[in-house]
């Protein structure tokens, strides 16, 4: 990623956490009326971070040469950053501070492990797989490819959920909450994207699908991040029905850029008889 590109990324961030924010929300008064910014002013975030006008300015359009750890936490503090964007915004400055690599590949690693193979195999009543950062599926277990059949079903290897929820109607069926996976989805390509800022694979693959999604560009020009960690995904799979699963991704330390992902029955589910029939799924 250029220099100037972090800069860019930086602005549109701060700008975009700025405008979202109410004065009232902020623990500022709220005089009345109209405002002519949405959200917070520049001068109100300086206010409640406690430095000047000016150098949150110089900050805002990418100058952040210099800046310190203090600086950038009552930074985030004044924007209500959550845990997700606070490592975003540090990784930008660290981009934007730090010699321009080309190559960035980590994020992407497409080898695993025999061992990992087996420990998914191991893993009969958990759906499992390990994906990278860039979203590929790169190993699954019997339970995964009876769940994913549709997302592997591609001439594109190795398959890749991202490309899979924008770029392939059946996506829409078999997400029931495809709205959230498609928020989750460009929100962890864009922290990959801060964190592996030489990473030109990934940008390959997200100037793909900016040209061919329209919801995915403006999904990106949000300038929303997400780490996809644990929760409940709401499926419909196409031979036994609907499912609801609890997820948990899982990073491999000694793997760096690869994750486990599992989806087990959520309590008192419903979908018993469902995951008893994907079990019988033959792959």
């Amino acid at each position: 990623m250029p220099a100037d590109s972090v800069r860019e990324d930086i602005r549109n961030f701060l700008t975009s956490r700025r405008a979202r924010l109410a004065p009232k929300a902020a623990g500022l008064p709220d005089y009345g009326g109209r405002r002519q910014v949405s959200g917070l002013r520049r001068s109100e975030v300086a206010q409640l971070a406690a430095i000047s006008v000016e150098y949150y300015t110089r900050l805002e359009r990418g100058n952040v040469r210099g800046v310190s750890e203090e600086i950038l936490n009552s930074l985030a503090t004044a924007l209500h950053l959550d845990d997700v964007e606070r490592a975003h915004l540090a990784a930008l400055v660290r981009a934007a501070n730090v010699p321009h690599r080309t190559h960035d590949r980590d994020g992407g690693a497409s080898h695993v492990r025999d061992s990992l193979q087996q420990l998914l195999d191991a893993m009969t009543g958990a759906v499992a797989f390990v994906r990278n950062a860039h979203l590929d599926i790169l190993a699954t277990n019997q339970l995964a490819r009876a769940l994913y059949e549709e997302a592997l079903d591609t001439t594109e290897q190795p398959p890749n959920l991202a490309r899979f929820v924008f770029r392939d109607a059946r996506a829409r069926r078999f997400y029931r909450d495809w709205e959230g996976i498609a928020h989750d989805a460009v929100g962890s390509l864009r922290t990959e994207a801060a964190r592996t800022p030489g990473n030109t694979e990934l940008a390959d693959l997200i100037a793909e699908l900016t040209a061919h999604s329209s919801e995915f560009a403006t999904r990106w020009d949000a300038h929303d991040v997400e780490y996809y960690r644990s929760g409940q995904q709401r499926f419909h799979h196409p031979a036994v029905g609907d499912l609801d699963l609890d997820y948990d991704a899982l990073e491999i330390p000694a793997d760096p850029g690869l994750t486990i992902v599992t989806y087990t029955l959520a309590s008192a589910s419903p979908h018993a008889g469902a995951f008893t029939r994907l079990r019988s799924e033959p792959t």
